[in-house]
């Protein structure tokens, strides 16, 4: 605990040392993450933010004397003095003010951890002020430990009572009322407080998880606290990583508290977030990857990707380019026979093979064993983006499945995931026999569904399947022994081992047709180019973030990104 309040404090002074983020575009704007109006409005000092809010300063004799002493928050908050108790090695540095925190203390653990983050804050030489949720004598274990050293400090303090607590003399708060085993919405009077905190303008700092969040599925009960920052200890928590929960969060800093990082897997944390580190150390990939000098095409693998149909060739055409943008030494590209004459010479450094179509366009004349013969000398297969539906085509994905070797990586994609939702249908000529009875292939199948196509694989709606994503993907990988690509803002990466990845690259740009399309041609030619099925998909929808990102950024707006932008950024 002791650890866990002091990294609370470092970082809360960190953010009091640099400059609080805007207020004033939270304010105009609506809660956004924290990085987001940084980058907007740049860092401004907490002084110019409450002034431009017409905010009055903590105290108007802190600019002067550079230091507000203990009695007078005290007794501005009705508290006894305790002048003789305060410690008095943190002053500021002159011509710098002393930053006001009022520390939230609920009375479980989190609590304990905010009022030993309230002694080191001081320690620091920021002002800090502990304001109890409950009556102090209700705190229990540490949080009642804790309180004790506390009130021997003469540590000032308060106790919540709606409407009392006088915001406009604190610059900045701690939220630590409620940790990461608390579910459900916050009852009184914690509710009441956590909307005054979140009404106050001030950033709040919160301890391990704001208060309200459930710390697996980042749903935000009403009210759950809307931090500028989130301390996590130990590890990140799933419901930081995973909307709404990582807006609530604002920005994460993970700060360790003497638990081994090795240790999280021993205690059943298994879910990662996606960066090059965690691709290096977790995912066992030589990253950035280089390329040796004596190597061909013929080294980077060959994939096939099967897409497209009349009405959506381009889904075909953006999962090739991004097939061959992957760094995949060759690319096939197969799709209706009567497409071939349109397409001929818009992608000239893929090879167009032409499946029977009776000139129709779409898929449903194309043997399935046509198209096995034609993944024959393949490093890897994508089916699906753009394909379409036709009868029993649950059956012709079964025989594909059937007639292709189980040593053949494959990505399945967009129509590719409803024909398999509707190879468990009654009346299908696969007999309806659900997925997981199908044959277990020797190397995993990587599915890419988004919410929609994962609620349809499942048999639940979209809302429930975005109830709890991680969970979700978890499972289903762990059920039918595949990778699953839960796509979507923090797009999640399941292996059946357990294990799961989650993506914090990418913007609301890349919610666009096509993006999906890119990120299946993508995790293809990664597979050919011999890369795990796991490590194709983690380091696919990395990259395909990464992408996003970088075309955003040379775009006016987020709004006028297209799926090709991606492509280029690659």
């Amino acid at each position: 605990m002791e650890n866990a309040g002091r990294a609370i404090a470092e970082e809360a002074a960190k953010l009091a040392n640099e400059g609080q983020p805007a207020n004033e575009a939270r304010l105009a704007n609506g809660m956004q993450p924290a990085n987001e109006v940084q980058l907007a409005n740049g860092m401004q000092p907490a002084n110019e933010v409450q002034l431009a809010n017409g905010m009055q300063l903590a105290n108007k004799m802190q600019l002067a004397n550079g230091m507000q002493s203990a009695n007078e928050v005290q007794l501005a908050n009705g508290t006894r003095s305790a002048n003789k108790s305060q410690p008095q090695n943190g002053e500021r540095k002159a011509g710098r003010r002393r930053f006001e925190w009022l520390v939230l203390v609920g009375k479980g653990n989190n609590g304990g951890d905010g009022l030993v983050c309230a002694r080191h804050l001081i320690e620091l030489g920021h002002g800090a002020t502990v304001a109890y949720a409950v009556p102090p004598e209700q705190l229990v274990g540490e949080a009642a430990i804790q309180r004790g050293i506390a009130e021997r400090l003469g540590l000032p303090a308060m106790t919540y009572a709606p409407g009392e607590i006088e915001w406009h003399r604190f610059d900045g708060v701690i939220d630590a009322l409620l940790g990461t085993g608390t579910k459900g919405a916050p009852r009184e009077p914690y509710a009441s407080l956590i909307r005054e905190a979140n009404a106050s303008g001030k950033p709040i700092v919160a301890a391990d998880i704001p208060s309200g969040l459930d710390a697996d599925t980042g749903e935000a009960a009403e009210p759950s606290v809307r931090a500028e920052l989130t301390v996590a200890l130990a590890m990140s928590k799933r419901g930081l990583l995973l909307y709404p929960g990582a807006e609530n969060a604002g920005r994460v800093v993970v700060r360790g508290i003497g638990i081994p990082e090795s240790a999280a897997e021993t205690i059943g944390v298994r879910a990662f977030e996606l960066s090059e580190r965690t691709l290096r150390e977790k995912l066992e990939l030589a990253w950035p990857p280089v390329r040796k000098a004596d190597t061909h095409k013929g080294t980077y693998g060959h994939v096939l990707v099967a897409a497209g149909s009349r009405p959506m060739s381009g889904a075909g055409l953006l999962a090739a380019r991004a097939a061959l943008r992957s760094g995949s030494g060759l690319v096939s590209w197969a799709l209706p026979d009567s497409l071939l004459p349109a397409l001929l010479g818009r992608l000239p450094e893929a090879m167009l093979l032409g499946m029977p179509d009776a000139g129709r366009g779409d898929w449903s004349a194309a043997p399935p064993e046509t198209l096995a013969a034609a993944a024959a000398g393949k490093q890897a297969l994508v089916i699906g983006p753009g394909m379409g539906r036709w009868n029993k085509d649950g059956a012709w994905l079964r025989t594909l499945w059937e007639s292709l070797p189980g040593s053949l990586p494959l990505v399945l994609d967009a129509d590719a995931l409803n024909m398999l939702a509707a190879a468990e249908a009654p009346g299908q000529d696969a007999g309806g026999e659900p997925f997981a009875a199908w044959p277990r292939r020797a190397v995993p199948v990587v599915l890419t569904p988004h919410p929609g196509e994962m609620a349809r694989m499942c048999g639940l709606s979209v809302r429930e399947a975005q109830r709890d994503r991680i969970g979700l993907a978890r499972r289903y990988a762990e059920e039918h022994g595949v990778i699953v690509v839960l796509k979507g803002a923090r797009t999640v990466v399941a292996e059946p081992g357990g294990r799961v990845y989650v993506n914090v690259t990418g913007n609301p740009g890349m919610a666009t047709g096509g993006s999906g399309d890119v990120l299946a041609g993508l995790i293809g030619g990664l597979l050919a180019q011999g890369l795990s099925p796991v490590q194709a998909a983690a380091a696919g929808v990395y990259l395909h973030g990464a992408a996003g990102d970088r075309a955003a950024n040379v775009r006016p707006s987020q709004a006028s990104l297209l799926a090709g932008d991606i492509i280029e950024r690659l």
